[in-house]
C-alpha cells in the first residue's frame, strides 16, 4: 500500500483508537509520541518535542524511530530526528535500516509500555494488529524491537486456501526451467510454482488426507511445510504482515499469537511457552521439467487462484531477487556466504539442536555428500536440477548417483530416491526421509546464528 496513504489512515485512525487507551491520570511517556498522530496542533507536537528531548532515555530510542517511520509532517519529524540523533550520536538520517541495526546490537532497553505504543500505533493500519501485542509483555520469547511491520495488513498478500490444483497435461502455462516447490505427502504429489506462490506467500489445504500450511518467505528464500494439526489442536495460520529479522511472521486465527516461520513456534502471544513446535516436511525446489518427469502423477497449482495478479514467471519480487541488498535487514550479517546464497538447511527438531547449512553451490559439486546429525548419519542427493533430497543412510555409503532417482552404493546394490524415503530396488529395504528445505544464508542464520556451515 502507498506509504502517504497509509499515514493518512494511522492519523485519521488513531485519533480514535487512541484516546480509548489512555485510562491513567498521568500522562506515560509513550503517549507523548502518540500525539504526533493524534493532533495537528503545531504547539502540541512542540510540547511533546520537548518532553522527549528533556526527559530522554534510551527506552525512546525504539519509539523515536517507528514513529519517524510513520510521521507526515516534516516539520515534527526533523525536529524529532535531531533529537535522536543528537541523544545518540548516530547519524543515519532516515536511513531506518541502519537504525535498526544499531539498536538491535544493544540490550533492548524498551519498557513494557511499548508493547501498548506498538499496539496503538499499528492499529491505525489494521484493527487487527493491536491485539498481537496489547498486555503481551509477558508472552514474548523474541525482542519486541525486532518485530517490524513489512508494510501489508493481516493476510495483506492473501494465502491461498484450498487452491485449485490441476493434472501435468493442463499447466500448459508452464515453461520447463519454471521453478516449482515440490511436496509429496502420502502419495499426494503436487507442484507450487514459484511465479504463483511468490505472490501469496502461503498455501493452506489437506494434502495425503493431513492438514498443512506451506509458508514462503519471499525475502529469505524459503519454503517450509508445516502440520497444522498439533495434540488434535488445527491451527488456522494465516500473514501477520509483520517481521523478524527479516523473516515473515505467521499467525493463528484464534489467539492472534505470533509465531516464527523457520522455527514453526509461537513466539507473543499467549500460545508462547506451551511447548508447541508444529512437524515440519520435506519440500524439494526444482524445475517443472524435473519435477514432471520424475512424478508425471503430479497435480500442480492452477492459475485460477481467485486473484488477479502477474503470474508470469520472475515478476514477483524481481527487483529484490536481482541484487543481494535486503529490504529488511538482520542484526548482524555472516559474510561467509552472500546474503541471498542458497543453503539446505539440516536439522533434526525434538531430537537435537544441532543445526547445518550446506551451501547449494558446494552440493551441487558434491552430488552425494555424507554427515551426521545427532550421531545418525544422512546422505545428500543433489539432481540435475540442483534439487536436494536427504536420507538417513545409517553405515551404508554409495559410490554413483545418475543425477535422477537412483543411486548404487558400494556394494553395488542399486536404490530409488522417492520423496518419502530411499528403497533398495532388490530387497525392498527402506530408509527414511530427513526433512529439509532451501533458504538465503543471511535469513536462515539470523534465525539460527549458532548454524554449522559447510559450503
Amino acid at each position: 500500500m502507498n506509504r502517504l496513504l497509509i499515514r493518512i489512515i494511522i492519523f485519521l485512525y488513531i485519533g480514535f483508537t487512541y484516546s480509548q487507551n489512555i485510562t491513567d491520570d498521568i500522562k506515560q511517556d509513550y503517549q507523548y509520541f502518540l500525539d504526533f498522530f493524534t493532533s495537528r496542533n503545531v504547539q502540541v507536537h512542540k510540547e511533546a518535542l520537548k518532553h522527549i528531548e528533556n526527559n530522554w532515555t534510551d527506552s525512546f530510542e525504539i519509539l523515536t524511530i517507528e514513529s519517524l517511520y510513520f510521521l507526515k509532517n516534516p516539520n515534527t519529524a526533523g525536529s524529532l530526528l535531531n533529537i535522536l540523533q543528537k541523544k545518540t550520536k548516530k547519524y543515519y538520517r532516515y536511513d531506518f535500516n541502519l537504525w535498526y541495526e544499531y539498536l538491535w546490537n544493544k540490550v533492548p532497553t524498551y519498557t513494557p509500555s511499548y508493547y501498548t505504543f506498538k499496539a496503538v500505533l499499528h492499529k491505525g493500519i489494521d484493527s487487527r494488529f493491536d491485539r498481537y501485542f496489547l498486555d503481551r509483555e509477558q508472552q514474548s520469547a523474541i525482542r519486541l524491537d525486532e518485530v517490524r511491520w513489512g508494510g501489508v495488513m493481516q493476510d495483506g498478500i492473501p494465502p491461498l486456501r484450498n487452491p485449485k490444483m490441476i493434472p501435468v497435461e493442463q499447466a500448459r502455462y508452464l515453461n520447463d526451467d519454471d521453478i516449482i516447490f515440490g511436496i509429496s505427502v502420502n502419495g499426494d504429489t503436487r507442484a507450487y510454482p514459484k511465479r504463483i506462490l511468490a505472490w501469496h506467500e502461503m498455501f493452506t489445504d489437506s494434502v495425503g488426507g493431513i492438514p498443512l500450511a506451506g509458508v514462503y518467505c519471499t525475502l529469505c528464500g524459503t519454503v517450509i511445510l508445516y502440520k497444522t494439526e498439533q495434540n488434535g489442536i488445527q491451527y488456522q495460520l494465516g500473514t501477520s504482515g509483520f517481521l523478524y529479522r527479516s523473516n515473515k511472521l505467521m499467525y493463528d486465527q484464534k489467539t492472534q499469537s505470533l509465531w516464527n516461520t523457520l522455527w514453526g513456534k509461537p513466539v507473543i502471544g499467549p500460545l508462547v511457552e506451551k511447548g508447541i513446535e508444529l512437524e515440519y516436511l520435506s519440500v524439494v525446489t526444482t524445475t517443472w521439467e524435473a519435477w514432471r518427469k520424475s512424478h508425471p502423477e503430479t497435480t500442480v497449482l492452477s492459475l485460477e487462484t481467485g486473484h488477479t495478479r502477474n503470474y508470469r514467471e520472475g515478476i514477483a519480487y524481481q527487483d529484490y531477487f536481482a541484487t543481494d541488498e535486503l529490504m529488511f535487514t538482520v542484526p548482524k550479517r555472516d559474510n561467509r556466504l552472500k546474503n541471498k546464497q542458497e543453503i539446505l538447511a539440516i536439522r533434526f527438531p525434538g531430537e537435537t539442536n544441532e543445526n547445518i547449512a550446506i551451501s547449494s553451490r558446494f552440493l551441487k559439486k558434491n552430488r552425494i555428500y555424507r554427515n551426521e546429525i545427532n550421531n545418525k548419519k544422512f546422505t545428500v542427493f543433489t539432481d540435475q536440477s540442483g534439487a536436494h533430497r536427504v536420507y538417513f543412510t545409517n553405515d551404508i555409503e554409495f559410490s554413483s548417483y545418475d543425477r535422477g532417482l537412483l543411486t548404487v552404493d558400494t556394494n553395488g546394490t542399486t536404490w530409488k530416491l522417492n520423496e518419502d524415503r530411499l528403497e533398495n530396488t532388490q530387497t525392498k529395504e527402506k530408509l527414511e526421509r530427513l526433512p529439509s528445505h532451501n533458504a538465503f544464508w543471511f535469513g536462515y542464520q539470523a534465525a539460527f546464528p549458532g548454524v554449522i556451515l559447510i559450503k
